[in-house]
């Protein structure tokens, strides 16, 4: 039985869902120790709870002390499997950290499978939902695992009740090699409110596209106002990605009681514009995502980055634990390059 041990490096959830991951993935019996040890409220929360639950429904694991609050608990893994998947987080917990843990195994499973989730599907210190599918998957896709994923209905901060769907078809992953963006195609992004005002959502967009003046005639940020029959509850997000010629690079936010839409906007088109003009090939947020799929293709996979996350440190360290790819990163100017290599 491997030991893990979660006060590790970012010491907090993703390092859990990794970690499950990658036991499912290589069929690895696991103790995690040190559960969430570096957060305000350490152990098991109920969106780990869940995405570790979630994990253990589609490789029959065996796990002990898996129950809210534990600071340890063991999971050992027996195959993966498709199929059809329904898994309730019960709270406003993240869909798409829950999504984070199962998409890897499933990847890894070669196997048909449709899975819904339901919990908050835009919440804060989370990627929302729209993150996911315009950033994320579009990588995925580039890899050779495109996948479908539809939004049922959105769900905030603090009642939840999101619901967001994925379908996952057999596929073989393939290296990615990045070394330039290429040029900029288009600037796109959502920003949306469920059941506020409208003019949030504008605000929102307008500071977003004050920040992305440079390339005005290559943006579009949508405004979407949603009611009952669309999401529960109140919130909202904005996200917005570069489309270029080998990438896309992105930048979200989540609307929270106590910061102006104008901050949210501005913090979006700064970061966005910051990667475009670095000339970085994947955002930072991504990059921590992308390593256990460069994993999984095996060496040979690259790409730059303008910042390396303790997020994506922690990954590098535990996929070393499970998998036998270590990744090199070094410094090129502004960037990192990450390298994954036998």
């Amino acid at each position: 039985m491997i030991e893990i041990d979660g006060s590790w490096g970012e010491g907090g959830g993703q390092l859990v869902r990794t970690a499950v991951a990658l036991a499912a993935i290589n069929g690895a019996a696991i103790r995690v120790l040190n559960v969430r040890a570096r957060r305000g409220k350490p152990g098991l929360a109920p969106q780990h709870l869940a995405a570790v639950r979630a994990v253990a429904t589609i490789c029959d694991a065996q796990t002990e002390n898996l129950e809210l609050g534990a600071s340890a608990f063991t999971f050992s893994p027996r195959e993966l499997k498709g199929g059809e998947f329904r898994f309730e987080i019960g709270t406003a917990g993240s869909i798409t950290l829950v999504l984070q843990a199962l998409l890897p195994a499933l990847v890894a499973s070669r196997k048909r499978a449709r899975v819904t989730v339901g919990g908050g599907s835009d919440v804060r210190q989370a990627p929302p939902v729209d993150y996911l599918a315009a950033v994320m998957l579009r990588h995925l896709a580039r890899m050779g695992a495109p996948m479908t994923l539809k939004v049922e209905r959105r769900g905030y901060y603090p009642r939840g009740g999101g619901e967001v769907s994925i379908e996952i078809e057999p596929c073989a992953l393939q290296p990615i090699k990045r070394s330039v963006p290429g040029a900029l195609e288009q600037l796109k992004g959502i920003s949306h409110v469920a059941n506020l005002p409208a003019h949030i959502a504008e605000r929102m967009r307008g500071a977003a596209i004050a920040q992305l003046a440079a390339f005005a005639d290559r943006t579009n940020i949508a405004v979407r106002v949603l009611g009952d029959r669309e999401a529960t509850g109140r919130g909202g997000a904005i996200v917005a990605w570069a489309e270029t010629e080998h990438t896309v690079l992105g930048a979200a936010r989540v609307a929270e009681i106590g910061v102006s839409a104008e901050t949210l906007g501005a913090a979006v088109g700064r970061e966005l514009r910051a990667d475009i003009e670095s000339g970085a090939t994947v955002d930072a947020h991504a990059a921590d995502q992308l390593l256990v799929y460069l994993a999984l293709a095996g060496p040979g996979s690259f790409f730059t980055t303008r910042e390396l996350t303790s997020h994506a440190q922690t990954a590098i360290w535990l996929i070393g634990r499970f998998l036998p790819v270590r990744f090199v990163t070094e410094r090129e100017g502004r960037l990192y390059r990450v390298s994954a290599v036998a």
